[in-house]
This record gives C-alpha cells, sequence and structure tokens, in this order.
C-alpha cells in the first residue's frame, strides 16, 4: 500500500531548484514519484515502501535545501518506530545532564543520538567545576605556606607561583578526566551515536544539525532532550567589548597571574576566582553592585567580606562601573567613587542559557525572559515529546542538579516516572572559609509564610575550630517554631562543604532540632557544630563539657 507525504521546502530559487529536489527524492529505494512545486514551496512524495522521514529529510538537506514536514500529513507509522526498533531518543549536549541521560536512556532500551557543536564534556569538567576547583586548591597551598595560625611554631615562607606549571598539572587533569567520564564512556556505548554539530529545531519532532563541512542533517526523534548549559553573561556595559576582558573560561586558562586584577561581579564565580587569584599574588579589586553573596543570608555575605579584607582583597560595596575604557594594556574602569586600574578585569557576573540558537519557538519549547527553558518537576517542557535539563533551564546552576534531571528525564522519556525533589538540595561556594548552604533560610521561610526559630553558632565554640586556631565564621540553624523541625542551614567554616550533606539528610528525614542534637557526632570534627548549633536551643553550649552528650 502507497503512501503519499507532503513536507515543506525551504531555500528554492528556480526551477532547476526544484528539480534538484526531485532528483534526490527519487534516488531513494522505495520512492515511488516525487513531485516538487517551487510555487508551494512544497513537495509531495509517494512511498511504495515505508521508509523514515529521517531519510527523506535528508536527502533534502544534503541537497542544499531546508525541509519541514507538514504533520497533519504524516502517518503515525512515519513517525513512530516499530515495535522491533528501540525508542530514538536526541540529546542536545554533552555535560553532565546530557551523559547522565543518555547512560539511563541506553539503560532502559533506547538508542541515542547525542549532538555536541564544542568540546565533549560540557562545562563541568572542561571550563568549570573541576580546573576553577583545581586552580582554588593550588591557591589555598600557596596562602598555607605563606602564613596559617601555626606560624609561631613553622617558619613560614612566601611561595614561587609558576602559573604555567600549575596549568599544566590543571588541564592534564581535565583531559584525564574528560576521557575517562565523558569520551571513553561515549566510545564503549555503541547504542550512543555522537553527531558532531549545531542542532536546532525544524518541529517538534525534528531537529536540523549544522555539520562542520557545512552541510546539514535532519534528526527525526521520538523524544529529545535539550542540555545546552549556559554560558558567562555579559552586562551591556560601555566600552566593555571593545577590551579583552576575562570570564572565567580565559581566567582558568591563563597562564599568568596578573599584578593587578579587578572582579566585577559578586556572586560565586566572583568571589571564588577572586580569592584563588589574590592567593596566588594578584592585587584583587572586587566591585560589587550590592553585597557579595547577596541572594543568601546577610550574615553569609558580611562574614565572606570580613573575611576577604583581611587577606587584603578589596571589597566596593555598591560600587558598578559605568565604563570601561583599555588603554596601554591597562584597563580603567569609571565609577561614581573614582577610576580603578587593573592589568586584568575579570566579569563574572552570572550565566546565560544556550538556547537562543535552538529555534524553540518552532518546537513549541517555552523559555522564560532570560532565555531559560521552563520546566516542570519532571524536566518536561511545553512541548509533550521535549525535556530539558540543566544550566539551559530554570532550575539552580549545578553540576549535580543537571545529572539528577537528566537521568530523571531518560526515566520519563522511556516510559518512567520519576520527579527531581530540590527541596534539600545543598549548595557550596568554595571560598576560605567555606559557604554552605540547604533548605530555608530565615527570610525564605517568611516569604512561604513559615514562622521560625533559629539559633547561630559560632566557631568559637566548636571543638574543631579551637584546635585549628580558627575560629573564622559560624553555624545557622532555621526551625518551624510551632514543631522544631529542621528547615535549613547556612553555614560558613573551613570545609562547610564537608558537613552541609549531613544538615541535608536531617532535613529530608524531618528531624527536629533535638533530633539532631541527641544524635551522636564524632569529637573533634567540624560537622559535630551542627549538634552543638541544635544544643543551643535548650541550652548554653558554652556550660558543657568538650563532649557533652
Amino acid at each position: 500500500m502507497s503512501q503519499k507525504i507532503v513536507f515543506s521546502i525551504t531555500g528554492m530559487t528556480c526551477a532547476h531548484c526544484a528539480q534538484s529536489v526531485e532528483k534526490a527524492l527519487m534516488a531513494i529505494p522505495g520512492v515511488d514519484s516525487a513531485q516538487v512545486s517551487l510555487a508551494n514551496n512544497q513537495a509531495e512524495v509517494v512511498l511504495r515502501s515505508p521508509i523514515p522521514t529521517e531519510t527523506l529529510l535528508v536527502a533534502v538537506t544534503q541537497a542544499g535545501f531546508g525541509a519541514e514536514m507538514k504533520q497533519d500529513n504524516v502517518s503515525d507509522s512515519a513517525r513512530l518506530p516499530a515495535e522491533s526498533e528501540p525508542l530514538h531518543v536526541a540529546i542536545i549536549g554533552s555535560g553532565g545532564a546530557a551523559m547522565a541521560a543518555a547512560l539511563k536512556a541506553v539503560e532502559r532500551g533506547a538508542r541515542v543520538t547525542l549532538i555536541e557543536r564544542g568540546t565533549i564534556g560540557g562545562t563541568c569538567v572542561n571550563i568549570g567545576c573541576v580546573p576553577s576547583k583545581i586552580l582554588i586548591r593550588a591557591a589555598h597551598i600557596a596562602h598555607l605556606r605563606r602564613e596559617s595560625p601555626f606560624d609561631a611554631g613553622i617558619t613560614s615562607q612566601a611561595p614561587t607561583i609558576c602559573r604555567e606549571s600549575l596549568l599544566a598539572q590543571q588541564q592534564s587533569r581535565v583531559e584525564e578526566l574528560r576521557h575517562a567520564k565523558y569520551e571513553g564512556i561515549l566510545a564503549q556505548t555503541p547504542a550512543i551515536t555522537v553527531l558532531r554539530g549545531e542542532a536546532g529545531f525544524l518541529d517538534e519532532q525534528t531537529l536540523s544539525v549544522a555539520l562542520a563541512d557545512g552541510s546539514a542533517r535532519a534528526i527525526l526523534f521520538d523524544r529529545c532532550l535539550i542540555a545546552t548549559g549556559a554560558s558567562a553573561a555579559i552586562p551591556p556595559l560601555p566600552g566593555l567589548a571593545d577590551t579583552p576582558y576575562w570570564t572565567s573560561t580565559e581566567a582558568l586558562a591563563s597562564d599568568s597571574i596578573p599584578s593587578r586584577l579587578v572582579v566585577i561581579g559578586a556572586s560565586v564565580v566572583a568571589v571564588e576566582l577572586a580569592q584563588a587569584f589574590a592567593r596566588l599574588g594578584s592585587r584583587v579589586t572586587i566591585l560589587a553592585r550590592s553585597v557579595l553573596l547577596s541572594q543568601e543570608d546577610p550574615a553569609i555575605g558580611e562574614a565572606i567580606t570580613n573575611a576577604f579584607r583581611e587577606e587584603g582583597i578589596v571589597v566596593r560595596e555598591n560600587t558598578q562601573a559605568k565604563r570601561v575604557d583599555y588603554r596601554d594594556g591597562e584597563f580603567q574602569l569609571t565609577t561614581k567613587e573614582g577610576l580603578f586600574r587593573a592589568d586584568r578585569l575579570l566579569v563574572a557576573t552570572g550565566r546565560a542559557p544556550n538556547t537562543r540558537s535552538l529555534n524553540l519557538a518552532a518546537a513549541g519549547v517555552e523559555a522564560n525572559s532570560h532565555g531559560s527553558i521552563i520546566v516542570d518537576k519532571e524536566l518536561r517542557t511545553s512541548a509533550p515529546n521535549i525535556f530539558a535539563a540543566g544550566d539551559c533551564t530554570d532550575q539552580p546552576q549545578f553540576v549535580y542538579v543537571a545529572a539528577a534531571g537528566g537521568t530523571r528525564a531518560a526515566i520519563n522519556m522511556t516510559g518512567g516516572e520519576a520527579a527531581l525533589d530540590l527541596s534539600t538540595m545543598p549548595a557550596v561556594v568554595f571560598t576560605d572559609p567555606q559557604v554552605a548552604t540547604v533548605g530555608y533560610s530565615e527570610a525564605k521561610a517568611r516569604q512561604q509564610g513559615i514562622t521560625t526559630v533559629s539559633r547561630t553558632l559560632t566557631l568559637d565554640n566548636v571543638p574543631r575550630a579551637l584546635a585549628n586556631f580558627d575560629t573564622r565564621g559560624f553555624i545557622k540553624l532555621v526551625a518551624e517554631a510551632a514543631t522544631g523541625r529542621l528547615l535549613g542551614v547556612q553555614a560558613v567554616a573551613p570545609d562547610a562543604g564537608e558537613l552541609i550533606q549531613a544538615a541535608a539528610l536531617a532535613i529530608h528525614n524531618r528531624m527536629t532540632v533535638q533530633d539532631l542534637a541527641d544524635q551522636l557526632f564524632p569529637y573533634l570534627t567540624m560537622v559535630e557544630g551542627l549538634k552543638l548549633a541544635a544544643q543551643t536551643f535548650s541550652k548554653d553550649v558554652k556550660q558543657l563539657s568538650c563532649c557533652a552528650g
């Protein structure tokens, strides 16, 4: 039984173009006839045997034209795989969300086409988490060699920084992890096909991929995951575009440490890299539009600001650049407070989703005003067969959120049911002292109409901090006033990231502060501070013995 398929053709300008499309279609085995109308910009194809619509679209695109299926003329048999064929999942991107989704989809019987326009592995392993934490750790070692609380008994000495060697060590580990966790796994998984190119939607079940050789390939999918990540957001600051400014990508790849560094921004990336470069030898000035880490509890920003100033980092609060100029190898930033000069300028004012080139409208995928794709707890977009996960969505921009989202999206794309619960999502800022949070702050609880009670324990009450001779910071617990149930924890402390998961588990399991106070914690650990903070709801911990139960 023959089947007729009608689809639109774009890019035809003359009768010869129409003839070229007809010739390309007729060359496909199984095509009985093909009639192409220049006037209507469409093709009618009669099939004598079933042919995947992807094959037809590819033939047109390889002939140099665009093609889009007319959905009302395509039978279900042309859209859906036969019962013997696996579900086809297309994934745009190759970072944490994409890889987690690809592996889970394959595990559940799907075949996957993974499309990547740049370097395999996405942001985290290549230009984000991994290289930044290596740099931060190196800077921490440099700082300890220069000064520590034990200098009276251990001779300190200013280290010599060889950034070229540090960069080589950093990039070697990046390449090692990229191969082990991304490239190697993809090469060993035959159910995943990697396609190098830039993808955009033709409709709600078809992608067009622009390949490096200038050609385009149409990809028909049953389900699609958008996992394209995010890139540095650049503010519309006069003069900035004409200067060789850094984003975090260039800063992490730099083979030198600038003598003077100005940082525009006051959130996670800004504070982490500002302190790292300061400890490696830069004279750093931070220009903060309001205060450092302004989205957190005010005590957090205050504590980090004080720690930075003690290290010689200049923090200029409520200061915005009005213009940037670059003359004779020097940046000049004009503000109401005066002129700031630097050898390098780091712009760290947030990250924007990589969604602008996807042609989301063609697929019916809705995004917010920032371009972030709107998803529900199942990672579904507004298009029924399209999901999204990671930094390109309106969810928090953390790689572990992306990976968890990718896994759950894959389950849902392949017929399962899974939701992403972010109610106890921990977050860490890798400054020194670190910042770690989970659950509600007092302000966020108040916005939800929850009446809270809280306690703040300074680290001079934590034995581990006393033994370290480093009592910078605090641990704050937020509880529901009526029940005492733990709702949130904010911590500023060395290794705060190592204690926050215990707090997350306590909140997840709906523990009260008294439940937490009654738990056994190992003595002389920083996490014991959670127990001590919980005890302050009913006791004066200054009156307790060292390891009072």
